[in-house]
Formats: structure tokens, C-alpha cells, sequence
């Protein structure tokens, strides 16, 4: 039991043993108010609530690291979070104790954040920041998350979000542009739908170009410029083998001949045999040939040594610059050029494909490596060709639009 005593400067505090059975005291001034907060505190302690009134003290920051130590998870989610939690949350609440964050004060913040970055970025931050609040739930060291009821702006899809390529422009447009040490990688990835880990981890004796089939055992990731291999793929789902197009095979049948292998038997390396790395291939080979391609901005030959870059900036205006040379010219579009076809956007593309060609989400879902249909369906299948058509189509013999009788 509790017990109150009044100390020499006319206070009066309030005695009790924790959950643990440590000595704790808080003074008041009045012994009503003693009482009541004794009361309320072996309250907290029966109903197995109780929270310790001075750990709302620690600060956010300190806390934050104790929470990031004991995660354990992805080694690219953690790099992650913990440059989300660098640059976005903690010079915000890094100073500030736990017990002194209220809801007030994290719509705000939330609020503040909106004006200045992307709904996603908003997110994410609220999602970091909830989670280590409700850790320190959790440890008792605060009563509620403030975070609870915080209203974040819904994130809208963008134009790009949309972006995708047909089967015909993959084969006949992009593959043609990507140099020949790439074109493969290129190839696999329209043709099979595979993540760029997945890709960039695949050994040859994951492929049986007889068959036509790839196998998913393993994943790239790259963190901080390091690329490793993870010896299982994103979920259990992720393990799977699908199935190679015709056009697929064949290049990949060229790269073989044409490409060494890796030191462990990787199908895809960089010039001087490494292991490739997402944000370079994106500058050096991607966003080039997207140019090369005619899917990003344009080049005019102007004359024997004359070349015309033409882009469109995200405000709409055009812009051009002349280079003496083809190459300076494409560099400098797939620089400066907003937006464009994302490798992952390949990815999109083969499942709209699929199932605007008939396949069932059933067997999408599973060469695409997703637990669950709904995936499939919500995240990477859009508007196809002759959709329009199709179900003006599936309505053309509707009994109540046909002509009866005369």
C-alpha cells in the first residue's frame, strides 16, 4: 500500500512501490491532490496500466536509438528508416521528452511537414514517429500515442505513377537502345516481371534457357552502396519460377555468350565484373536509353557534327540545347528531363499484359511472387489497350438493348 507524509516545507508526497516493487514518491501540493494521484496509481498498477509519471522525461532522440537498436529487420528498410528518422524526424523531436508530445502538437508538426514535401514523404515520417511512440507505450513509459487519431494528406498517384510500356515498344523500341552488356537484363525483367533485386541476383544455375524458366532463390540489396545478397526473396511467395518469353531466352542466350559470369555464377555484372548498382545503371545506362529509344525527350541530327536535345520540363515549357556530339546530347536529356519509364515500371507493364490478355489474377498473382491476389490487382495493373472496346463489346448482345419483334 501507498502512503502519504508531509515533508518539512509544507508539501506533501506520495509514496508507492511500482510493478516491480521499486520505491517511487511524487510531491503535491495539497494532500488531496496526493491522495488522488495514489489512488489512481494503485489503480494503474492492479489493472497492469500503470506507467511511471518521471519516464516521460527521456527524450525522443534518446529513445529513438534504443528503439532502432532492438528492430530487427531488412537491412534496405532499416537504411531506410533511419534516414527518414535523420533528415525528416528527429531534428523536429529529438530534444523533446516523450511525456511532453500531445496530439496537438504532432497534427502540427504532420501539418507543417504537408507544406513542404510529398504526401508519401508525410507518411513515412508519421508512420516512423507513430511506431516509436507506441514502443514507448508499450515500455510504459507514456499512457497513450499522441500519434492516435493524427489525420496525414492521402497520397494521390501522379502521372508517372501510370507510366507503362507495351510488349511491342519494349521489344522493338527500348531493347534495341540498351547497350549490349545490359539488354538482357533488360529483356528479363519486361519479359518476367522480376524486381531489380531479383534480377541482379540471379545466378545462372537459376536458368534453364531449355525450359524457358527462371528461378527466384535469392536477392540483390544494395544499402548504402553496398550491394549484398539476401539468400531468400522478398516473401515467401517471392520463391517461385516463371515462365521465359520467347525474345527473353534468346537474348538472354547472347548475354551468355557474350558476358562472362560473375564471381558466384551472377548472370549480371558491371564492366569490371561487380555487382551492379541500382542509382548508376539508372544515370549511366537507363535514363540514356530511354532517350536513345525515343521514350524521354528527343535528338535531331542537325548536321555532320551537330546533334538537337529537345525536353519538356515539369512546368510544360520545351526546351533545346545543340551538342557537336550524339552522346553529350543524350546525356544531357536524361539528365534534365523530368520523370520518364521507371525500371520498375517494367514490372507494371508485365502484369497489365497478363491480364489484359486473359490470364487469371490467380496465376499472375503467382509469377509476380504476391501473397495475395488483391496486390496484384490494386498495385500493378492499369488501364490496357482496347479496354473501351471490350466491354462495349461484352454488352453488345444485352437483351434489353436488342430489337424485339415488329
Amino acid at each position: 500500500m501507498g502512503h502519504i507524509i508531509k515533508t518539512p516545507a509544507g508539501t506533501y508526497r506520495a509514496n508507492w512501490r511500482d510493478a516491480t516493487g521499486k520505491q517511487k514518491a511524487k510531491t503535491f501540493k495539497t494532500k488531496k491532490a496526493a491522495a488522488s494521484f495514489l489512488a489512481d496509481t494503485e489503480s494503474t498498477i492492479t489493472r497492469g496500466t500503470y506507467v511511471d509519471p518521471h519516464a516521460g522525461r527521456l527524450r525522443f532522440g534518446k529513445y529513438a536509438d534504443r528503439w532502432q537498436e532492438a528492430r530487427n529487420g531488412e537491412l534496405a528498410t532499416m537504411a531506410r528508416d533511419i534516414s527518414i528518422l535523420r533528415t525528416h524526424v528527429l531534428p523536429r523531436w529529438r530534444d523533446v521528452p516523450i511525456g511532453s508530445i500531445d496530439y496537438t502538437a504532432v497534427q502540427g508538426w504532420v501539418s507543417d511537414v504537408a507544406r513542404r514535401r510529398s504526401p508519401a514523404t508525410v507518411a513515412e515520417c508519421f508512420r516512423l514517429t507513430s511506431a516509436i511512440l507506441r514502443s514507448a507505450v508499450r515500455d510504459r513509459l507514456i499512457g497513450v500515442n499522441p500519434c492516435e487519431g493524427v489525420k496525414v494528406p492521402p497520397r494521390r498517384k501522379k502521372d508517372m505513377d501510370e507510366r507503362i510500356i507495351s510488349r511491342a515498344d519494349l521489344v522493338a523500341r527500348l531493347l534495341p537502345a540498351v547497350p549490349d552488356r545490359y539488354r538482357a537484363l533488360v529483356a528479363l525483367a519486361g519479359g518476367t516481371g522480376l524486381r531489380w533485386g531479383e534480377c541482379t541476383g540471379l545466378r545462372w544455375e537459376c536458368l534453364d534457357l531449355d525450359a524457358g524458366t527462371a528461378s527466384v532463390v535469392r536477392v540483390a540489396v544494395e544499402v548504402a552502396g553496398s550491394v549484398t545478397v539476401k539468400p531468400y526473396p522478398k516473401s515467401r511467395a517471392g520463391r517461385r519460377a516463371v515462365p521465359l518469353p520467347e525474345f527473353a531466352t534468346e537474348i538472354l542466350r547472347a548475354h551468355r555468350e557474350a558476358f562472362p559470369a560473375g564471381p558466384i555464377g551472377e548472370v549480371f555484372t558491371n564492366s569490371t565484373g561487380g555487382p551492379l548498382r541500382r542509382t548508376l545503371f539508372r544515370a549511366r545506362v537507363w535514363r540514356p536509353s530511354l532517350v536513345r529509344a525515343g521514350l524521354l525527350g528527343r535528338i535531331d541530327r542537325m548536321g555532320h557534327f551537330k546533334w538537337r536535345a529537345t525536353w519538356v520540363d515539369s512546368e510544360g515549357i520545351e526546351w533545346t540545347a545543340e551538342f557537336t556530339t550524339e552522346r553529350d546530347a543524350i546525356a544531357h536529356v536524361a539528365k534534365l528531363a523530368p520523370g520518364g519509364l521507371r525500371f520498375h515500371d517494367l514490372r507494371h507493364s508485365y502484369a497489365t499484359e497478363l491480364v489484359s490478355r486473359g490470364v487469371p489474377v490467380n496465376d499472375v498473382q503467382a509469377v509476380m511472387g504476391h501473397e495475395k491476389p488483391s496486390t496484384t490487382l490494386n498495385l500493378y495493373t492499369h488501364q490496357s489497350d482496347g479496354r473501351d472496346k471490350r466491354i462495349r463489346e461484352a454488352f453488345a448482345d444485352d437483351p434489353l438493348t436488342a430489337e424485339g419483334p415488329e
